[in-house]
């Protein structure tokens, strides 16, 4: 699949990198916010106000997408979340306890459902084609990108909006780090949507070549399939964005693994930048994209002329292994 438009919101701001550049400044502090643009030229601003922001910064990045391939309407549409709408999601249940489950609103409800992003992008377009939201937890992202695959495979020359959202409240936070998901990085939070087709254009900014999925993984099969990616008939790998995160579940597999990976190539831990969140391989195909089409790679002290291929590795905390690999056009 060859990406011929791509837009991100994240804790990094990346929103304008086609015009400014971006300052690859690493996120502090234990909760890293998304770095919002300016909705007025992309939304409605009478739709806008009764968006939530994680539908505000999915419909964003899908419209900037669309803008950037020069598509006025793709021919389907699927997108990842592992949360959902939390902020509305938030307001109902809180709706709920307070109104002790009487005289409810449905808007509230309809807006929390995990749909709600994919479901705005098609209303504003008036697209009637598919649509599609996969709810994977840490695999959401992948699982839209290996159903646009097969929707390409099965419809030549089909222009498909992929991407993922996931948001950070406050809720939400104060929930996930009692449950320590943030011991050994900051929580993020994002959006990024791709326009991809199966055959190049003017406008392409990269190719993917492969995805793959495991889960619960031994180390002699994440050694294999990982030695085939890094050493793939299209030739080898230049650089590794990581984001896997040791935990006492995978702290064997964290160490082996860390070992031939960063023994092959450079190795950029893209979550310091974006925060860890179930889709944040969404923000890593995004920046992998944004340097191979630019053709270098100059960040961490990495100094890495005409990059041809980049892997993306995920390992989450529960068990979630992924493999994205990009390949310049």
């Amino acid at each position: 699949m060859y990406i011929n438009g791509a837009s991100a919101i994240s804790p990094l701001p990346v929103f304008d990198a086609l015009s400014s550049g971006i300052d690859f400044i690493p996120g502090e502090g234990k909760r890293l916010t998304a770095s919002e643009p300016a909705y007025n030229n992309l939304i409605d601003p009478r739709l806008s106000r009764r968006m939530s922001r994680v539908i505000r910064m999915g419909v964003a990045t899908a419209m900037d997408a669309l803008r950037q391939a020069g598509v006025s309407n793709p021919d389907a549409i699927i997108t990842g979340t592992a949360y959902g709408c939390l902020e509305d999601t938030g307001i109902f249940l809180k709706r709920l306890v307070e109104n002790g489950e009487e005289m409810l609103t449905p808007t509230a409800f309809i807006q929390s459902t995990h749909n709600t992003v994919g479901a705005q992008v098609a209303l504003l377009l008036k697209c009637h084609s598919y649509n599609n939201t996969y709810v994977q937890r840490a695999q959401s992202f992948e699982r839209s990108l290996q159903d646009a695959r097969l929707w390409i495979t099965e419809n030549p020359g089909a222009a498909v909006l992929v991407g993922a959202a996931d948001e950070l409240t406050d809720f939400s936070y104060a929930l996930l780090e009692r449950f320590g998901l943030f011991r050994h990085q900051s929580g993020g939070e994002g959006a990024a949507y791709f326009l991809v087709t199966d055959n190049p254009s003017e406008k392409s900014w990269a190719r993917i070549e492969q995805v793959s999925t495991l889960f619960e993984p031994g180390l002699e099969e994440l050694h294999d399939l990982t030695t085939a990616l890094l050493g793939g008939a299209s030739g080898p790998v230049d650089l590794l964005l990581s984001g896997e995160e040791e935990t006492d579940y995978n702290a064997y597999q964290y160490a082996e693994l860390s070992t031939l990976l960063s023994s092959e190539m450079p190795v950029i831990r893209y979550k310091k930048y974006c925060g860890t969140y179930p889709t944040a391989t969404a923000f890593a195909s995004w920046l992998a994209a944004w340097w191979l089409k630019a053709g270098k790679v100059e960040v961490d002290g990495i100094q890495l002329p005409n990059p041809r291929r980049i892997l993306i590795y995920q390992a989450d905390p529960s068990g979630y292994h992924s493999f994205i690999l990009l390949a310049a056009c």
